[in-house]
């Protein structure tokens, strides 16, 4: 892996490439194909080509397929197989094949074979944008069509991939039609509609596929009604206005306010009010009208000694529309002579004898006040009517009119203040009251932060959501006025990007999938900011969590699990513990475990995640134990399962010691000639241990001290238990020679052992021998223990018996002709001799030619 072709390599896979189109042989025919549904778990069996070739088989690419070779059964893998990736390209019409290559027959022919990638309802439909808008005039037809280009996609086939649209929450104001050709999705109008009744129409678009087992989609549609004109301005009550103003009243007093309305919005609600052309010429050199907040004020100063009556009619149009009359009634009374003036002289901001004064002054100077007389007069004074915060303070023969505390223009914005002066005569008479209202307009500052009307959201999130779905509408207000207290939202800088905010309207977004694994919970924190200058904000916290949804299915910490036990643990041993873990939390995160395919000792306890010994283990009836172990956790609607391969190795012990196999008794007897040279193997220990490892390495040594050891003709060699002469046989080592051989395995700590009697007879005779008795060991356990301490053989002595037999031989053949019959049957018994070597009896005899059944030689 990682690691870069050679040049020559990659001709050789051309060249094998080229080799395989040229060698293969098609299935003859449409009659072998198989078809496979997608996304199947591994090791269901898809197709067999047993019946069309004969054994064995071999398929060429086993990324989601494997060949049995005996069977021709293929089966899934471990990689599943999505038809939507592996056919991107592909129509929904059409069939996702894929065409596999396999090598079958005794002659390795190349063979074709189609396998068909069926669909299965694994994909939802999906529509691009969570939210339709829509636009709609309120005069529209019933029965109108308005095409919806929003059409929801589906990645499957057939009927899986094919969608059903119905509307929800439609109150039988819309209905939905789906035309074939397209197809396109129009929604129809089947009421009339009224803006000025309801202007915003909110439903669920829902796409459904046409499986068996459906799954869907939802966007919401939102049907905006717009405006057109078709309602005219109307006044609120037809009754006549009647107005009394006195004859001496000042230009640009407000005598009277026209109040008409309009239900329409924006340009087809604006009204222009206007005089009737039947209004008098007197009344229009009296009055003025503006034209758009229909306030009636004098045109100039009233200077009437009489009374009259003028008729206002005044008119409010609109576009297209006839105009609405209203009728205002002003009697001007005649003017009072009085001895009083109130003369002023305004030291405020004023506008048309309005004062304007900002908010949160202190005290202040609004106007000087002088009350005059036309005559003489005494004991005048000027009071302020009514409970105002306005003060007069006389000085100087004047009065100054100023504020008694800073004013509040979110208490009140307008204030009316009248100024009355009183006053007697020279003869104590008292003189008519004069009284002079000024109007003062307390302007705004930006003195209010903004507030919001819950300090603290917290909002509860469902994870893969869609993105650019609303999460919340956030509002604040300000109590100050015009661009004062225009706001504008906007998240802190350190919020996520994933978050957003409409900066006018407040409305939260999320803008990504929220992944509560990854997150749980989201604190925001959101600024609202007025247009004052300088500008006031103040801000709120949006608490957000993430709700867990069975996403994640439970992980196992390696695909495969090793461990090891020892053979000789109890019963209900633990044989291990599984890791497995899932990210997601509550039942979607709580899992169990199950074996499957399993029949052996191994058992799950699924509460602990660990492995337990059901029987008694024996290594040497069976060294490993495979199961699987599949995790699936309790979510709803769907659990999700893992599945991970568990191998426990039952680790030797030593607990069976050595077996000897050959010689099969104590009591056979191998013939050795006395010329047999040195280093030749005369015959060989088989043993067994059924113990592995160290336990079952055999060391091979003779129980003897090591003198004996060193004076005998014969040795053990440790490792192969092969038995070769030692040096050249002697005169004296003719006899029956016992080896007490000690067989031991490597077993810690103890090693355990075997022992077997090698009996040995060297005689010129190679005639068989016979043992009538096993030897018998006379040595203690430490000489076995330790075979060194034991002797290694027991000879029997015949040097006697022979002697005697040479001297009588000696004495019956003391003639010549005797010596000439001893010399003839010496030859005979030669020439026996001779045929002995040839043909040694097998009846005690430890046979060589075993060996390789039971040990190769080492």
């Amino acid at each position: 892996m990682g690691h870069e072709t050679p040049h020559n390599m990659n001709w050789a896979g051309l060249l094998q490439n080229l080799l395989v189109m040229v060698h293969l042989r098609q299935i003859p025919g449409d009659s072998v194909w198989f078809s496979v549904p997608e996304e199947q778990e591994p090791g269901i069996l898809a197709g067999s080509l047993t019946k069309y070739f004969p054994p064995p088989y071999q398929l060429l690419t086993q990324e989601y397929l494997w060949m049995d070779k005996n069977t021709g059964n293929f089966y899934t893998t471990e990689k599943k197989m999505d038809r939507e990736d592996l056919c991107p390209e592909e129509t929904k019409a059409k069939e996702c094949i894929i065409l596999h290559n396999a090598v079958v027959g005794p002659s390795g022919d190349l063979v074709q074979f189609p396998v068909i990638i069926e669909d299965i309802n694994d994909n939802a439909p999906h529509f691009e944008n969570s939210e339709i808008r829509l636009g709609v005039s309120e005069d529209v037809a019933v029965g109108t069509s308005l095409l919806l280009d929003h059409q929801a996609q589906d990645r499957d086939a057939r009927s899986n991939g094919e969608l059903r649209y119905h509307l929800e929450d439609s109150d039988g104001v819309f209905s939905l039609k789906v035309e074939e050709d397209g197809p396109t999705i129009v929604l129809v109008v089947q009421t009339a509609l009224d803006r000025e009744t309801k202007d915003l129409y909110q439903m669920a678009l829902v796409a459904t596929d046409c499986a068996s087992h459906p799954l869907s989609a939802t966007a919401t549609l939102i049907v905006t009604v717009t405006d057109v004109d078709d309602n005219c301005p109307t006044f609120s009550s037809n009754r006549p206005h009647s107005v009394d103003i006195p004859g001496g009243s000042p230009k640009s007093m407000l005598v009277a306010q026209i109040i008409a309305t309009d239900p329409d919005s924006g340009p087809n609600a604006a009204i222009i009010y206007s005089f009737s052309p039947k209004v008098s010429e007197r009344a229009r050199e009296l009055f003025s009208l503006d034209t758009l907040s229909g306030r009636i004020r004098l045109a100039q100063d009233l200077q009437s000694e009489k009374s009259e009556e003028l008729l206002l009619k005044v008119l409010a149009s609109g576009h297209r529309c006839p105009p609405a009359v209203a009728q205002v009634t002003v009697s001007v009374l005649p003017k009072v002579n009085k001895d009083l003036t109130i003369r002023i002289r305004f030291i405020a901001e004023q506008l048309n004898q309005t004062m304007v004064l900002p908010e949160n002054q202190p005290p202040t100077v609004l106007a000087i006040l002088e009350l005059e007389s036309g005559g003489s007069c005494k004991d005048s004074s000027l009071v302020i009517e009514g409970d105002v915060p306005f003060s007069l303070s006389p000085q100087n023969d004047k009065y100054l009119l100023s504020t008694s505390k800073p004013l509040d223009y979110e208490i009140r914005s307008e204030y009316r203040v009248t100024v009355t002066g009183h006053g007697r005569s020279a003869d104590g008479t008292a003189i008519a009251p004069t009284s002079h209202v000024f109007t003062v307009m307390v302007k705004d500052v930006n003195d209010n932060a903004p507030h919001f009307l819950q300090p603290h959201y917290q909002l509860e999130v469902e994870e893969n959501n869609q993105p650019g779905m609303s999460l919340q509408h956030v509002s604040a207000t300000d109590a100050d006025s015009g661009s004062n207290s225009r706001l504008t939202y906007k998240l802190n800088e350190y919020t996520p990007t994933i978050f957003n905010i409409d900066p006018m309207t407040g409305e939260l977004t999320v803008l990504a999938s929220l992944d509560r694994e990854l997150q749980g919970e989201h604190k925001l924190t959101v600024c609202a900011r007025d247009s004052g200058s300088p500008p006031l904000e103040s801000a709120a916290t949006v608490s957000i969590r993430v709700l867990d949804q069975n996403d994640n299915a439970p992980v196992f910490q390696t695909p495969h699990f090793l461990f090891f036990i020892p053979e000789d643990v109890p019963l209900f041993a633990q044989a291990g513990r599984i890791g497995v873990t899932d990210l997601d939390k509550g039942e979607n995160g709580n899992i169990a475990l199950y074996a499957v395919n399993s029949s052996g000792p191994i058992v799950v306890d699924s509460n602990r995640g660990t492995l337990h010994t059901a029987t008694v283990l024996d290594r040497e009836v069976a060294d490993r134990y495979e199961l699987y172990l599949l995790a699936t956790d309790h979510g709803r609607p769907v659990a999700l399962t893992s599945i991970a391969r568990v191998t426990v190795f039952v680790e030797d012990i030593n607990d069976n010691q050595p077996e000897v196999i050959l010689p099969s008794s104590n009591s056979s007897c191998l013939t050795v000639s006395p010329e047999t040279i040195t280093g030749t193997m005369v015959t060989k220990i088989y043993a067994i241990d059924r113990d592995s490892g160290l336990n079952s390495e055999l060391v091979y040594t003779a129980a003897a001290p090591e003198a004996v050891q060193t004076s005998s003709p014969f040795q053990v060699e440790s490792r192969s238990g092969n038995i070769t002469v030692a040096r050249q046989l002697l005169w004296s080592d003719l006899g029956m020679h016992h080896l007490f051989i000690v067989v031991r395995d490597g077993g810690k700590p103890i090693p355990l052992y075997a022992t077997v009697w090698v009996n040995l007879l060297i005689n010129e005779s190679m005639e068989p021998c016979h043992l009538n008795r096993e030897p018998t060991w006379t040595g203690t356990y430490d000489m076995v223990q330790f075979p060194s301490k034991a002797s290694i053989c027991e000879v029997e002595d015949t040097r006697s018996a022979r002697l005697t037999l040479l001297v009588g031989v000696g004495m019956l053949l003391a003639s010549a002709c005797l010596l000439v019959v001893t010399a003839v049957f010496h030859l005979k018994q030669r020439r026996r001799r001779l045929q002995n070597k040839k043909g040694r009896s097998e009846e005690n005899e430890i046979p060589l030619r075993l060996r390789d059944k039971y040990y190769p030689d080492d």
